[in-house]
């Protein structure tokens, strides 16, 4: 089990309305809260969050946006004992870079404002990603049998959804069909992050071989994120976006969505999956 499940979950009260009874109740939801995400003494991003893992969430985020390319990069990751606001200290964490790790600033603010902005053309949001990380040439091969199987491995793992019935996950697997980590968060790229993060601190970075799974639609941010950690299949049990879709054919990476039951559909680098 992850850590920080404790935190994810709080009760609140309402009402429960059935035919035409109305009972007072309580009960269980996702505990969702902001994370401010500091290199050194510099805030480099405020990202809405479900507590637990974050360091790892921290870690995966220095990972995917590039501005790291190994945990040993990282000297620390730590809430900061020190906050503006006492009741903020938790929500308030910062990364300390090794000596000699430069941090390209402009590139960080240019990539946090290209996953928020609809002012960037997708064709130069493409270039972007493939400048950061180039194309994957993974020789991994999976049967379609094998992915059948993963939804279900992933949703026995989600503890934290099993009690609120409110959070995405993001699941980790080896090519043998292994689960290696589960994380649970809100935000479906914050799950993604925590999972990066979890192997950049397991020394498992990069992630050639592996398959990568995640509940709900998969955007282009999704697909920029396994490029980054070296994932050479995304599957998600829902929609890809279009761009999700142009980017992971420019950039390697086989796209699987709608994997569900016996049945999925490849939008992109067909190959990996054999029938």
């Amino acid at each position: 089990m992850p850590p920080g499940d404790d935190d994810s979950i709080r009760d609140v009260r309402m009402s429960r309305f059935a035919d035409a009874a109305c009972d007072p109740g309580t009960d269980r939801v996702v505990c969702e809260e902001p994370l401010e995400i500091q290199i050194g003494p510099t805030p480099v991003a405020v990202v809405m969050r479900t507590p637990g893992a974050d360091a790892e969430l921290a870690t995966g985020f220095l990972v995917t946006e590039r501005v790291v390319e190994r945990f040993e990069d990282v000297t620390s990751v730590r809430h900061c004992s020190l906050a503006s606001d006492p009741e903020a200290a938790d929500n308030v964490i910062r990364a300390t870079l090794a000596d000699g790790v430069e941090v390209d600033w402009e590139r960080l603010r240019r990539n946090l404002y290209a996953s928020s902005s609809c002012g960037i053309c997708g064709k130069a949001t493409i270039e972007n990603a493939l400048a950061s990380a180039p194309p994957l040439h993974d020789p991994l091969r999976l049967p379609a049998e094998l992915l059948y199987r993963l939804p279900e491995r992933m949703r026995g793992a989600q503890s934290v959804f099993e009690a609120t019935g409110g959070l995405h996950a993001a699941a980790l697997f080896a090519g043998d069909g292994s689960l290696l980590a589960l994380r649970e968060d809100v935000g479906r790229h914050n799950a993604v992050d925590k999972v990066v993060g979890w192997a950049a601190r397991e020394g498992r970075l990069p992630l050639a071989g592996h398959v990568l799974l995640v509940s709900g639609r998969v955007s282009y941010e999704i697909v920029q994120k396994a490029l980054a950690a070296r994932i050479p299949l995304l599957a998600a049990v829902s929609a890809p976006s279009s761009l999700a879709v142009e980017l992971a054919e420019s950039a390697g990476v086989t796209l699987v969505g709608f994997l569900r039951g016996r049945a999925l559909n490849v939008y992109a680098n067909h190959e990996r999956v054999l029938g």
